[in-house]
């Protein structure tokens, strides 16, 4: 995959803790390249709308795209055929069981367009270190004492930052993320996070909103 567009200005990151302004972001939403995973500037990213997207090949690349996609949790909607699912208690709903086995098995997955993995050993040790100290989650599918599906992100204050998901069996991240936005919305989490547009989750109720309406509910949730 190509991220680089031509003919708008890129910003390049050092080891210096910061990032651009928001409005200097590229069409496509690119805002800089370079810098490093810390635990510190991932967490900076996060908080101002930010996060990483990049080929292992490829130095870090750092994305704020306008509109964001989201989901309200009190906007999740579940169809008849799910709500059939659960009710059969065929999964079992499990949280920050197993999370380097949840990371891993989304980088395996195989995205339309895209050669490769853009979950490299690299994301796989930063977002580990994140869930050591407390900020990145998986919730998690199991069926017969088995992983079959899941998903990890980013939880700061009342804002979840979805990052991937995979299911090795029909309807199990679906029902890991249904699951997980019920557990959030018990706990009074304003948004979560979809980063871009997927017909999976439209289906599930997210939605376009622009970046600055975005921020503005960063803002008010993760202090």
């Amino acid at each position: 995959m190509n991220f680089l567009p031509s003919n708008v200005p890129l910003f390049f990151l050092d080891d210096t803790l910061w990032f651009p302004p928001l409005e200097d972001a590229r069409p496509d939403g690119l805002l800089a390249i370079g810098g490093d995973l810390s635990n510190e500037r991932l967490l900076l990213a996060y908080q101002n709308g930010i996060f990483p997207w990049y080929n292992e090949d490829e130095p870090p690349m750092w994305w704020s795209p306008d509109p964001r996609f989201v989901l309200f949790p009190e906007e999740l909607r579940v169809s008849k055929s799910m709500k059939q699912v659960i009710g059969k208690n065929e999964f079992e709903f499990r949280v920050n069981t197993a999370f380097e086995d949840v990371i891993r098995n989304c980088s395996l997955v195989k995205r339309n367009g895209i050669h490769g993995t853009w979950i490299s050993n690299e994301i796989i040790e930063a977002y580990t270190g994140l869930h050591q100290e407390g900020y990145a989650y998986s919730a998690e599918a199991w069926q017969q004492g088995r992983l079959v599906g899941g998903l990890y992100g980013v939880l700061l204050g009342k804002v979840f930052f979805g990052e991937s998901m995979f299911s090795l069996v029909s309807n199990a991240s679906k029902f890991a993320f249904i699951s997980w936005v019920e557990a959030l919305q018990q706990q009074g989490i304003a948004m979560i996070d979809c980063q871009v547009h997927t017909s999976h989750l439209e289906s599930l109720g997210a939605r376009m909103i622009s970046r600055e309406d975005f921020i503005e509910i960063l803002k008010e949730n993760t202090v």
